[in-house]
């Protein structure tokens, strides 16, 4: 069992950072994080919690405003939930479900509707399968968040302004990373056990290591333009999260962050045609004019262009220096896996380094996080590519045209014609894959390299390496030592539930898997180093599927499941199964001799 702390506890908290400036190093910590971006901010998180010191160093000196992703997944939230930040207070941050609830499908913003389609799992049935449905927020204001709760945690410690320039390693026991301070040019020496590097897709770690990326880049150039516009007038009651142009002069889709104030045009251009170098304000402010369908006042904030493509990493390790999200992989936005893959990144890796620090377990522990978490960013990148792929050439396949104007009069001729409005229409609902990633988001499986036939279509498994499934559970003791150590989950956010359905959703069975420890759910009370609940005793499960979820994992026949601090299974117990057989398993995961 890992030896858990309360960073919010002052008396609990350690002495903050001392900077030796007479010795050989400038500085001594054990986890030192390149990249203040939001894997960084978490992953700094997730080792607090652990008891683990770490320190960031960040490049830039503020925040970046553009809110790139919009989208923490039902898993990354589950995983917020999990290690004790405050998910109702995120869910307020962000873009409110009934404003999210839709993508649709346009001519432009003021004009006609070509098609409609749920976005994600917002829907009442997806909290069978998760404690958290997916919520929208920008970037920036996630960040933000992170930023705040780190502000008050004295085991972590964030340089803003300085840059990483190289490092080396002195064998298994240290990497030696010299940082530059950009205003004033002074560098100095960091010495840490671990260096984790979030510091982006273009990462000065992950280069100056040497390592290469598998994937590809395709022939799609985009060109991000954020911009500030009361689009709530011009939506009217068509709300949604993501609005899908069809109009050659904008072909693309907009992130409606806020509507009242905040959204991001993503255009498809044709670098033939439009060179990046000639774009401009003004070129930007005519293709979110024509994205829009009305002249009205709006501001460009800024403007990138990028390609789409994916890129993962060939391995994740290199002696004591680790990549975790983009830095690790890169992937376009369509599917919302990016970001969300990171978050995924640094839990799995958290856990392992405080085991390995307090003498738990052994190094080779760490070589897991590779073979774990490089193939689900392989899956999820092939996802994010095939939707990009398919949903620009359906754009491109309805408004078809030697030039502009006649692409644009040859869209509004084919959504005129029945025949082919029928082909358009099958062609929008052959997008819902891209919609809905729910098996991606919750059902990766650690070990199992196939590709899941279908990215919506996700079966609760209780396999080794899978996450705990989800159920609604009771709890029936309020002793301190059996009760979980989190607040009830808040799903007053729907507001098709009433004050009993409410009361019926507070806890998960996720809730009884602590971040710094093995969690035992059967019938054996007395296995060292993990905490047990059993069945019937600690809790009971509750609610619509809870006589399936009981039937498959076995413990409602003396079956039992070891899971690890990250909630995915690392053991199926059966009757037969001892106190000795999970101590064995135990002690091979963790590389201790027994």
């Amino acid at each position: 069992m890992l030896e858990s702390m309360d960073a919010t506890n002052p008396d609990q908290r350690p002495s903050s950072f001392v900077v030796h400036e007479h010795d050989a190093y400038n500085i001594d910590v054990p986890v030192l994080i390149v990249g203040g971006g939001p894997a960084g901010l978490f992953q700094a998180h997730l080792l607090s919690q652990l008891g683990v010191k770490c320190l960031i160093v960040e490049r830039y000196p503020e925040r970046l405003g553009a809110p790139k992703a919009h989208a923490l997944s039902p898993r990354s939230l589950e995983i917020c939930r999990q290690s004790h930040l405050d998910v109702a207070k995120i869910r307020q941050l962000g873009t409110q479900r009934r404003d999210a609830y839709w993508v649709n499908f346009v001519t432009n913003l003021s004009g006609q509707t070509i098609g409609v389609l749920p976005y994600e799992r917002m829907d009442v049935d997806v909290l069978r399968y998760t404690p958290e449905m997916i919520h929208n927020i920008p970037q920036p204001a996630f960040e933000q968040y992170l930023t705040d709760v780190l502000a008050k945690d004295s085991n972590v410690d964030i340089r803003r302004g300085v840059s990483f320039i190289s490092l080396r390693q002195d064998g298994f026991q240290a990497v030696i990373t010299t940082v530059e301070e950009r205003t004033t040019g002074h560098q100095f020496q960091i010495r840490s056990k671990y260096l984790i590097a979030c510091d982006g897709a273009r990462s000065k770690v992950r280069t100056g290591l040497g390592i290469g990326s598998d994937g590809e880049d395709s022939y799609e150039t985009m060109m991000t333009i954020h911009f500030n516009a009361n689009l709530r007038p011009i939506v009217g009651n068509r709300v949604g999260m993501l609005h899908w142009i069809a109009d050659p002069l904008a072909s693309g889709f907009i992130i409606a962050y806020d509507l009242s104030g905040n959204s991001v045009l993503i255009s498809n251009f044709d670098a033939t045609k439009q060179p990046v170098e000639s774009w401009n304000q003004e070129l930007c402010r005519q293709t979110v004019t024509s994205a829009i369908g009305k002249d009205i006042p709006f501001d460009v904030l800024s403007y990138r262009p990028w390609v789409l493509s994916r890129k993962v990493a060939r391995f994740y390790r290199q002696g004591n220096v680790f990549l975790a999200g983009d830095a690790a992989h890169s992937f376009p936005p369509t599917g919302g896996l990016g970001l969300n893959s990171g978050l995924g990144d640094v839990h799995n890796l958290a856990y392992k380094i405080a085991l390995v620090l307090q003498g738990k377990a052994s190094e080779r522990l760490l070589d897991s996080y590779d073979e774990e978490r490089r193939q689900v960013a392989i899956v999820n990148s092939i996802q994010s590519v095939k939707n990009g792929k398919q949903i620009f050439g359906l754009l491109k396949t309805l408004g078809i045209g030697e030039d502009a104007v006649r692409a644009r009069r040859n869209l509004y001729a084919s959504l005129g014609d029945p025949d082919k409005k029928r082909e358009i229409d099958e062609g929008i609902e052959a997008q819902r894959e891209h919609f809905d990633n729910l098996a991606l988001h919750i059902g990766y499986v650690y070990g199992d390299k196939s590709i899941p036939p279908h990215a919506s279509k996700y079966v609760p498994s209780f396999a080794v390496g899978a996450r705990l499934p989800h159920a609604w559970i009771r709890l029936l003791r309020q002793q301190s030592s059996t009760k979980p150590n989190l607040a009830p989950v808040d799903v007053s956010y729907v507001d098709e539930f009433s004050a009993d359905d409410i009361q019926l959703r507070q806890h998960s069975t996720l809730d009884l898997c602590d971040i710094d420890k093995f969690t035992l759910l059967g019938n054996l009370d007395s296995v060292p180093g993990v905490k047990s609940y059993r069945l019937g005793r600690d809790f009971e499960v509750v609610g619509p599927g809870a006589d399936g979820w009981l039937a498959s994992s076995g413990l409602d026949k003396a079956g039992g499941l070891l899971v690890r601090p990250d909630q995915h299974i690392l053991m199926v117990l059966d009757a037969t199964t001892t106190a000795k057989d999970v101590e064995i398993v135990l002690d091979k995961y963790l590389g201790r001799s027994h």
